[in-house]
């Protein structure tokens, strides 16, 4: 029998040129090609994005992650929905509001793992007058493009200071979310809105010519924003994450997830899951955010009814769950 098994495999490799198919191609159709919805280009989410599909397929030969841009966690909801894409990077408060059905029906998405968490601020020139959140009233703010989770972060913060973006600031929507550190570094804005650890724009600013400042809510204000919106959590961006950031930075925030669509079968996320879980030291070592995308953090922050099964399958089949 393994003798005939051999004569058959060498039979087949002799055949594919005189069928039209070499074996490199036949092996390349064994392939899952996974479409990663990621964000426009600048943005945290395009930067995240074309990493963790580096990584998942340098970790699994039978994967094939193409990021694919798009204008955020808005669009990347309804390309789920649609098949458009199969896994997607959506923002906490999109994410919850998708899955909770909050302005919506309620989304029959998965969680495949957490991406980071999002701790929102302003970043401003260091140069510049503006040191609390009072400082901005009445200033051009960049908050974000139109399709941005981010936005939704800003609305839940400024709400629960009883402030709106388009009332007591000047409110500026970005095409790209490049164009917002520019706006800034061109003092076109006073300050720029946004999230997470090792964010693009804040990079940007933070080595511009002039450095960053970061402006949180304080203390007292992050008790009145979470006393309006219980859902956020108490985060933060550790010191020396950006240039010239000596202490550590103080905020709210939800954690960003891959979401994944209801027609990626379980089989295929239980690779993705064990493909970003061999991969957590690379994607570390890639970008500074890299190192909260784990499977135990995703098992921490993740009630278990919302993560994929064939995520669940991987995370028990490591320990971190039982059986």
């Amino acid at each position: 029998m393994k003798y005939h098994l051999i004569r058959v495999l060498l039979l087949s490799l002799l055949l594919f040129p005189l069928i039209g198919i070499s074996p490199n191609a036949w092996a390349e159709s064994t392939v899952t090609r996974i479409k990663l919805g990621t964000a426009t280009k600048g943005g945290g989410f395009q930067l995240f994005g074309q990493n963790l599909a580096e990584v998942i397929n340098a970790a699994d030969a039978n994967l094939h992650v193409q990021a694919v841009a798009t204008k955020g966690s808005k669009q990347n909801l309804p390309f789920l929905e649609s098949g458009k894409i199969d896994i997607g990077l959506v923002e906490g408060n999109a994410a919850r509001k998708a899955l909770d059905g909050i302005g919506r029906a309620p989304a029959n998405f998965k969680v495949l793992s957490v991406m980071y968490p999002n701790p929102g601020m302003f970043v401003v020139r260091a140069s510049s007058e503006y040191r609390t959140i009072d400082d901005l009233k009445g200033k051009p703010i960049a908050f974000g493009t139109r399709a941005s989770g981010l936005r939704i972060l800003a609305n839940d913060v400024l709400e629960g200071l009883s402030l709106k973006p388009d009332m007591e600031f000047q409110q500026v929507l970005l095409d790209k979310a490049a164009d917002g550190p520019r706006l800034v570094l061109e003092e076109k804005v006073a300050a720029l809105w946004g999230a997470g650890i090792g964010w693009p724009g804040f990079v940007k600013v933070a080595n511009g010519p002039e450095g960053a400042r970061f402006i949180a809510p304080s203390a007292e204000q992050v008790k009145k924003i979470m006393a309006k919106h219980p859902h956020l959590k108490k985060m933060s961006v550790p010191a020396g994450i950006y240039k010239g950031q000596h202490k550590q930075i103080d905020s709210v925030g939800l954690w960003s997830l891959i979401l994944v669509s209801p027609d990626l079968s379980d089989d295929i996320v239980y690779q993705l899951a064990r493909a970003i879980h061999q991969g957590e030291s690379a994607l570390a070592k890639r970008i500074k955010q890299g190192q909260y995308t784990k499977a135990q953090y995703t098992v921490e922050q993740v009630a278990m009814q919302r993560l994929h099964p064939g995520a669940l399958r991987y995370f028990r089949e490591i320990g971190l769950l039982a059986r």
